[in-house]
């Protein structure tokens, strides 16, 4: 049975998140939809991440198994065809090697937060960024975001929901930069908690504007208490950017 890896690309705002949940729009949920109208098989894709409600994604990556083995292109283009009418878009198809798994083979996930940081509201990135009104100060927000790159228990940026088994995550990239009237995030670990980046936003936001330190974030992290977490940023300036992998063993 063949296995293909989808990168794709998705406005989170018309989506009740990536996973499918019954009769409610999911990104997962349209994806299965057009692979049925396709092949006229019934699959569960396998994803790299589970965004949550009205994220976003320009190289979410996902994997499923067809009972017959298509061309590549085929397999991008008649996804796409009917894929039409959604938000969700298939940018390329690979054939998988080996045991390459779309979430457990991954070997980094890469996000970005994107700050609109003006007066004035978003009128075309309406529901793509955080708009922050305030002046935010990127270079502290930079340095505070140090404190928290390294091997940590994340327990203060974890949602009271989160279901993973340990709240200890390797933070291997936080950096903050300026981007014209932007603010970008950017943070890039093997996996994260639930929430945990719009935590770190958030909170990180809280120095941009001057009411935090760097001691004060180093303080909440080390609290390990999900109270001392500053606000958590809205869902709708997040993107998952990509995922990388290993590279396969191929058999001699």
């Amino acid at each position: 049975m063949p296995r293909y890896r989808l990168t794709i690309e998705y406005d989170g705002r018309p989506y009740k998140g990536f996973q499918a949940q019954g009769e409610l729009p999911t990104v997962q949920g349209a994806l299965e939809r057009a692979v049925l109208a396709f092949t006229g098989q019934s699959v569960r894709l396998q994803a790299a991440g589970r965004t949550d409600t009205g994220v976003h994604a320009t190289g979410q990556v996902v994997h499923v198994d067809l009972d017959k083995a298509w061309p590549v292109e085929t397999v991008r283009n008649a996804l796409n065809a009917h894929l039409i009418d959604e938000a969700v878009v298939v940018l390329e198809a690979e054939e998988a090697i080996g045991d390459w798994h779309a979430r457990f083979t991954a070997t980094e996930r890469r996000y970005l937060y994107r700050i609109l940081n003006r007066m004035g509201p978003p009128a075309l990135d309406r529901g793509r960024v955080w708009h922050v009104k305030k002046p935010l100060d990127a270079e502290a927000m930079h340095h505070a975001a140090q404190v928290l790159v390294g091997h940590h228990d994340f327990t203060t940026f974890r949602d009271l929901q989160c279901q993973a088994k340990s709240p200890w995550k390797t933070l291997d990239v936080a950096r903050v930069s300026r981007v014209g009237e932007e603010v970008h995030l950017v943070f890039e670990s093997r996996s994260f908690l639930h929430r945990q980046v719009r935590s770190m936003t958030g909170t990180l936001a809280e120095v941009g504007v001057g009411r935090w330190s760097a001691d004060d974030v180093a303080a909440a992290l080390e609290a390990r208490d999900r109270k001392a977490c500053g606000p958590v940023a809205p869902a709708e300036g997040l993107y998952l950017t990509g995922v990388s992998y290993a590279a396969p063993k191929v058999p001699k």
